[in-house]
């Protein structure tokens, strides 16, 4: 061999020889750090899919929980009607009252989606008349002919400031509270009446008026104010008519503000924009004798009372104002006068879902100032239409609650 080539193969022979061992150790650091970084990056990912493995737990649980929501919603939605107890919730009725055990299966008829009597929760409109119908009627007249004759003849601070007219209709009322004697057009007198004796008060004042008197004992009886006077069986027939969501409203022959005052507080849930009633003016402080047409309201006004009667909401009127306020025709009618017999006409005529009427009685002269002569006429009038008798006497296990006891009442306004 060629000494040239020999000598270099020599060499190339000991470099080779002296790089080996760096060559393994770059290799063994090479390795080292791939795996390392492998691992590394092995661990990174490993984390972002914990992370991402936590996530998609909680967000399965949250969408678990929102698909639970949705679907017990669902459920709900399309569930039947939870059925009522109404034995329960009527258990101051006698289980032989007819208003009872025909609302209880009234209610299980147009509760029903498959009964060809369901009716729409929209159109599942109840109307009650409000005294001796919700409320005591006689103690010993109605409320606002009792608010009336106080405000005119007994209110130290009006009563010398009362108009003749104010004086001879409370004086009125006195008489027939005394003597029942009867006078024609009492009830759009009186109307006009409670609009002057009460014109300038706001709204507020009104309604602070009312709840003062409301704190007066009832005459003719001992554990009861003016303002307690609820018929308890009736009311538990509001809360079941709405548990089966019924919308309640109250067609009163009474002054629209006067019945808002006695329901205010009263723990009976009516809203206020559901209480119709008679009606009389309201204006603007500063409005003076200004038509409403050529007056504008300001921010400094308030809102008070005109002095004028507009109507009595008694007979054709209960349906005019149903057919104005409420715009549906109602499915049941509850009342107990003959004030009342137009708006239970109109309830249970032409109606296109099943329809009912109610008319309480005022038998009871235990418990209640009943006028024996009045409710067999009432049980009469109930026969010629075929609406539903309520006997006072004995359909209900109470009238006032078990605190409440009839006294003979005490003449009233004797210096009047």
């Amino acid at each position: 061999m060629n000494s040239k080539w020999k000598t270099a193969g020599i060499i190339a022979l000991c470099a080779l020889i002296i790089a080996l061992p760096i060559l393994t150790v770059i290799g063994k650091t090479k390795t080292s750090q791939q795996t390392a970084g492998t691992e590394t990056t092995a661990s990174a990912v490993e984390a972002t899919d914990s992370a991402a493995d936590t996530g998609k737990t909680e967000s399965k649980t949250e969408s678990a929980a929102a698909a639970g929501t949705e679907s017990a919603a669902g459920a709900a939605q399309n569930a039947p009607s939870i059925k009522i107890d109404g034995n329960a919730m009527m258990d101051l009725w006698t289980d032989g009252a007819p208003l009872k055990s025909e609302l209880i299966n009234y209610m299980a008829e147009i509760t029903d989606e498959s009964s060809p009597k369901f009716i729409p929760v929209e159109d599942r409109i109840a109307v009650f008349d409000f005294d001796g119908t919700l409320f005591c009627e006689t103690d010993p007249n109605y409320f606002d002919y009792t608010l009336l004759v106080y405000r005119v003849l007994e209110d130290p601070e009006y009563k010398d400031k009362a108009s003749d007219f104010e004086k001879e209709v409370a004086n009125k009322i006195v008489e027939v509270n005394e003597k029942k004697t009867k006078f024609e057009g009492l009830e759009v007198d009186h109307g006009k009446a409670v609009a002057s004796a009460f014109k300038g008060m706001t709204l507020d004042e009104f309604n602070n008026y009312i709840q003062e008197f409301k704190k007066q004992p009832m005459p003719s009886y001992e554990g009861m104010t003016r303002g307690e006077g609820f018929y308890l069986p009736m009311l538990q027939v509001v809360d079941y008519l709405q548990a089966n969501d019924f919308t309640v409203y109250i067609v009163s022959g009474t002054d629209r503000f006067i019945v808002r005052g006695i329901m205010h507080d009263s723990g009976v849930d009516i809203p206020t924009n559901h209480i119709i009633g008679s009606d009389e003016t309201t204006v603007a402080t500063g409005q003076a004798d200004t038509d409403g047409l050529d007056y504008t309201y300001k921010a400094d006004d308030q809102v008070v009372l005109g002095g004028d009667f507009i109507i009595k909401n008694l007979k054709m009127n209960k349906v005019s104002v149903i057919i104005q306020e409420i715009g549906k025709q109602p499915v049941l009618a509850f009342g107990n006068s003959s004030g009342d017999g137009s708006m239970l006409e109109y309830t249970c005529s032409s109606n296109p879902y099943e329809s009912r009427g109610f008319m309480l009685c005022c038998d009871d002269l235990v418990r209640e100032n009943g006028n024996e002569k009045k409710a067999a006429d009432m049980v009469q009038m109930c026969a010629e239409h075929g609406w539903t008798a309520v006997s006072m006497a004995n359909d209900w296990t109470t009238i006032y609650g078990d605190g409440v006891t009839k006294v003979d009442a005490p003449a009233l306004n004797e210096a009047a």
